[in-house]
């Protein structure tokens, strides 16, 4: 029985679920398993409890103001298993990702309820676990590493002088993109994966679609602006928008980069994700391989 298997028995044995049959979904930034009675459990890594703690927050409050999402189990958690977080979540119905307008429609929504300053969310922070993640990234060649650490303190500079005027303050997803979404046969777009849930600037969550058409063609031209027009706003030609990409692009490279370490296979998308950063490989857009 691996780690997660054990953690998962102790910790469903303490809430007295039944952990007989659970079936792996997934083993990247998080294991995800699914046991019988629809229900799906998530072992975050060591040190992110209070992370933990907040999505299930986020996932209650969202509820109250008619944002769907993943639901949080009505049960006294996160349990914490060898000081993994571990929290319990309803099975979502059969679902597919979200299409920008999707996006776009749902953002909207959750960018126009009031700012939640009496839930202590916490201030958006872009640059978080990216410095721990490039030291630990065994992968990595040392001038890249080095290279990297000086860009990522440029950035950091950049947003410590503050954004160019833009939009009001809001709660933000923190990391919305169309596999964050969950939409149902009836309809229903549902967010999912509310650990950098947060309040800050909603150019934040734009950001993320946008890249997907100026960084990398993932979508077309035309499906980016429908995105822009259903929410309101092309961020892309907000002043802040460069920046903003940077941070976004490096955050994606430095995840490669964590799970090359751990998963071997994964070593050439991240040289090239480090190679395309640093110039080597043209100017934008870039084909990058979807990670998992």
């Amino acid at each position: 029985m691996d780690t997660t298997a054990k953690i998962l028995k102790t910790a469903c044995g303490q809430l007295g679920i039944d952990s007989t049959d659970a079936e792996v979904i997934r083993q990247a930034e998080n294991a995800i398993y699914r046991l019988p009675g629809a229900i799906v459990v998530r072992i975050a890594r060591v040190g992110q409890h209070k992370v933990a703690a907040r999505e299930i927050r986020v996932a209650r409050w969202l509820a109250a103001n008619g944002i769907p999402a993943v639901e949080a189990l009505p049960l006294d958690q996160p349990v914490l298993v060898e000081s993994r977080p571990v929290t319990f979540w309803k099975e979502l119905p059969p679902h597919r990702p979200g299409t920008p307008v999707e996006t776009a429609t749902i953002l909207h929504q959750l960018h126009h309820l009031p700012v939640p300053d009496d839930q202590g969310f916490g201030r958006l922070a872009p640059f978080v676990r990216l410095r721990e993640r490039l030291n630990t990234a065994t992968v990595l060649r040392p001038d890249d590493q080095e290279w990297l650490l000086g860009h990522l303190a440029g950035l950091e500079n950049q947003w410590a002088q503050g954004l160019p005027e833009g939009l009001s303050e809001t709660a933000v997803h923190g990391d919305l993109w169309s596999g964050n979404l969950a939409v149902s046969d009836d309809g229903v777009i549902r967010l999912l994966d509310l650990e950098r849930f947060s309040v800050g600037r909603p150019e934040w969550d734009l950001v993320s679609t946008a890249i997907k058409y100026t960084s990398f063609e993932m979508i077309s031209q035309a499906d980016y602006r429908a995105f822009a027009e259903t929410y309101g706003v092309d961020v892309t030609g907000w002043p802040g928008y460069p920046l903003l990409r940077d941070i976004r692009e490096l955050r994606m490279m430095c995840y490669l980069a964590q799970l090359a370490t751990e998963q071997p296979q994964f070593t050439s998308e991240a040289q090239l994700r480090v190679d395309c950063l640093r110039g080597r490989s043209g100017p934008r857009p870039w084909t990058w391989t979807a990670s998992p």
